[in-house]
């Protein structure tokens, strides 16, 4: 199984080579007015493809420190509640 994941890497990871030699032409990205950022299109893509990736995991912080806050008060409310099963004493002989 190791060797299919890591054949499906290497696939994935000419394929990527490839697509990234094939596109090294220049593109003009006008950001600002009057500003004007000249890179080859490979690169444009990379840094807005990490750009999006980097505000995805940013818009699920507020998510995770909500769940971790719920999952303490819920541990803390769980260890208050007294626990009353009943114990069986073994028969005297």
């Amino acid at each position: 199984m190791t060797v299919l994941t890591w054949a499906i890497r290497l696939i994935i990871f000419a394929f990527l080579v490839i697509f990234a030699a094939q596109n090294t032409d220049p593109v003009s990205l006008r950001l600002l007015p009057g500003q004007v950022w000249q890179a080859p299109l490979v690169i444009a893509l990379l840094a807005f493809f990490v750009g999006g990736v980097i505000l995805g995991a940013l818009s699920l912080l507020g998510v995770i420190f909500r769940q971790r806050r719920e999952i303490s008060r819920l541990k803390r409310t769980s260890s208050r509640v007294p626990v009353t099963a009943k114990v069986e004493e073994p028969p005297v002989v």
